[in-house]
């Protein structure tokens, strides 16, 4: 049976990339490809990522020539450069190259002063893996990809245990996530603050590490210090109890490839707030399946707020459309078995 090895950041290292491979390791095509995950990276002092990445290049170099796909997960340049070598290694040896791209932003990769390492990394691929049809557009248009090399693998849902999506009673819009501007956070701050006087039982709880301090000094400023919480990072079974008592999901991004959060929130039958940038557009329905309001408008997000809080059948509504979103188009089983059609798609080229 063929093999595959894919070369990614390391397992501990937060993030959505360690997330979906998680994901994929859930699915029979894992054991079926006898897949070996490489840990190209950790979050750790220079020195031991240095160590770390030695480490990762003696493994692969020692394995490579056993296995007969090479299926490399990047998005930032700095991620980008270190497969470079990796692939033209693998190339060397005549073996078959997927990289799966989870950039989050046009500027920072294909248009930015990298733009001729992702030239070099597509173009010597088998077959480009993006994470929506606004991505698979965007290389098509930017690069002049062929249309047949680049597909669409959407990130899964996270496998949860079976939960109603009634609506609770804790009065809680959770943002999980990086605390920073480009998420967001400071406009979800903001927006809650026009509201907030209207429903003192709510409050906006924050999962994740970043401006932390700025964020609570902003809260003090606009008067709802007692009504915004900051959790930190939180992952295994403080983040399950995190989204498990939360009644509404809000991600109010400037830019993302598929968010995680927004996955983790329907699998958790969590009615979302969010903007339509990435994949959001390939499957939003607004005032259905989730509320949208454009990156940046305060005023739009406080309205969609209001309209959730006040509305309990919305509410219900929503949540019951994330669950079978969850269910369907984002299962994790669903996703795997697309994998497994790539990796047979491939070996037959």
């Amino acid at each position: 049976m063929p093999r595959v090895l894919v070369v990614a950041t390391s397992r501990r290292t937060r993030g959505g990339i360690t997330s979906v491979i998680k994901a994929h390791e859930t699915g029979t095509q894992w054991n079926k490809y006898h897949c070996h995950w490489i840990q190209t990276h950790r979050d750790c002092n220079l020195i031991v990522k240095i160590w770390y990445f030695v480490t990762a290049i003696v493994e692969y170099i020692v394995l490579l020539p056993f296995y007969d796909i090479v299926h490399f997960h990047f998005s930032e340049y700095v991620t980008a450069k270190r497969k470079r070598m990796l692939m033209s290694i693998a190339k060397f040896f005549g073996k078959k190259v997927i990289s799966h791209f989870h950039a989050f932003s046009l500027d920072s990769t294909i248009r930015s002063e990298w733009r001729y390492l992702y030239e070099y990394l597509f173009s010597n691929s088998d077959i480009v893996l993006v994470l929506s049809e606004y991505w698979k557009n965007a290389l098509i248009e930017e690069l002049g990809m062929e249309e047949r090399k680049v597909k669409i693998l959407y990130n899964p849902c996270p496998h949860v245990e079976s939960k109603s999506t009634k609506v609770k009673n804790t009065n809680e819009i959770l943002y999980a996530g990086t605390v920073y501007h480009r998420k967001g956070y400071d406009d979800m701050i903001r927006a809650f603050a026009k509201v907030a006087h209207n429903h003192r039982d709510w409050k906006i709880v924050f999962a994740g590490n970043g401006e932390v301090e700025q964020g609570k000094i902003l809260a003090a400023e606009l008067g709802i210090a007692d009504q915004t919480e900051f959790l930190g990072w939180v992952s295994g079974e403080a983040k399950d109890a995190v989204f498990r008592h939360a009644s509404v999901f809000c991600l109010p991004s400037y830019a993302e490839g598929f968010p995680m959060g927004v996955l983790d929130a329907w699998a958790y039958g969590l009615p979302v707030i969010t903007t339509p940038v990435g994949g959001i557009p390939d499957i939003a329905i607004d005032g259905k399946n989730m509320l949208l309001f454009n990156p940046g408008d305060i005023d739009a997000l406080a309205a969609q707020m209001e309209k959730i809080i006040s509305d309990v059948n919305l509410r219900n509504t929503i949540a019951s459309e994330s669950s079978i979103l969850a269910r369907t188009t984002f299962n994790v089983q669903t996703i795997n078995k697309q994998l497994d059609e790539i990796y047979e798609e491939l070996l037959r080229m």
